[in-house]
């Protein structure tokens, strides 16, 4: 039903990546927050080639309500890895590919904020692909709940009747399965797109 408005998503490549973070909170006057983990699932020919997991020690304190949703707290946090010790293998996963992100208005600039407070270097990529943005269209005429910036992926993996990885760790969030179930979210949606097209 309505699948032509889906039609963004059959235009996306067989081979991409898909990335997530988990923060210490919101953007505030002090600025983006830090990222405290950050996940990668590479897709290759539509199925996941690798996923992984990097765990990055933040410059500023996790707020209670990021640590309701991701688990992890400031003590944790405190034994991870810097951002910059850990920057050369991050880029490259993300060189020369299309990185798609559920909700990349919040995460892309906080990559990006990390990459310029430390001086280093983004690596060339294809481009950014929001899927929240790109499902915003289809998800308001199947009448799912929907923020300015489109509708949760906890919304569309329950419409699309996508396994929820998250329902196996009560809810919590995690940056790689969260990555992960973009991935499924992505698929399904291009699927049903180009399925519109038989």
């Amino acid at each position: 039903m309505y699948k032509e408005l889906l039609w963004i998503f059959t235009q996306l490549p067989d081979d991409y990546i898909v990335l997530d973070t988990e923060t210490t909170g919101l953007p505030d006057e002090n600025g983006p927050p830090d990222i405290v983990t950050l996940g990668i699932t590479v897709v290759r020919y539509r199925k996941i080639g690798a996923s992984v997991e990097f765990k990055i020690r933040p410059q500023k304190p996790i707020s209670a309500e990021a640590q309701s949703i991701h688990g992890i707290t400031n003590q944790q946090a405190a034994e991870f890895e810097s951002f910059d010790a850990q920057w050369d293998q991050i880029a490259e996963y993300l060189k020369d590919q299309l990185i798609v992100i559920h909700n990349a208005s919040f995460d892309w600039p906080i990559l990006q904020d990390h990459v310029a407070r430390y001086g280093l270097s983004m690596p060339p990529i294809q481009g950014v692909f929001c899927s929240q943005k790109a499902a915003i269209a289809w998800a308001q005429v199947m009448d799912l709940s929907c923020s300015h910036r489109g509708p949760s992926l906890d919304a569309l993996t329950k419409a699309l009747g996508v396994e929820d990885l998250r329902a196996k760790r009560n809810g919590i969030h995690g940056a790689k399965i969260d990555s992960k179930l973009t991935y499924r979210v992505v698929e399904v949606m291009k699927q049903y797109g180009l399925d519109s097209n038989d």
